[in-house]
């Protein structure tokens, strides 16, 4: 496991308490978090806000990336090492067990998709819903 200071500091983000506190809820799951999931997770005293501050800072800076989710929520995920301040560098396929209800990142690439004419890729997501390894 990645130790959080050193993961702060490699995507040159200050290391706070609560950015520490949330990076180590991400790398002890291997699965997407929602804000929910998250906020369960953290102190009591910890404010809302702040989350919401630290996941979208987390999110720009590239240390974790968006996971849609089939019920129409957001979840998020640690991104790989392609990831950076310049943009998310992956697009691969998400896949949510339907009895568990964990969302993981699978090491597959969503396969290229041509557009109509006029029409410009910024973000690819793909949702496979079915059993995972653990409940099968």
């Amino acid at each position: 496991m990645s130790d959080p200071d050193n993961l702060l500091k490699d995507f040159q983000l200050r290391s706070t308490p609560g950015r520490q506190e949330v990076l180590q809820i991400f790398l002890k799951n291997s699965y997407a978090l929602s804000h929910g999931d998250i906020e369960r997770e953290m102190p009591l005293d910890f404010d809302r806000v702040t989350l919401y501050r630290t996941l979208k800072t987390f999110l720009d800076k590239g240390l974790v990336h968006k996971v849609l989710d089939d019920e129409g929520g957001l979840k998020y995920a640690l991104c790989n090492n392609n990831c950076s301040t310049a943009g998310h560098h992956h697009n691969h396929v998400h896949f949510k067990c339907t009895i568990c209800g964990q969302t993981s990142c699978l090491e597959v690439e969503i396969p290229g998709i041509k557009l109509p004419k006029g029409y410009k890729p910024v973000e690819s997501n793909l949702l496979i819903q079915g059993t995972c390894q653990h409940c099968a």
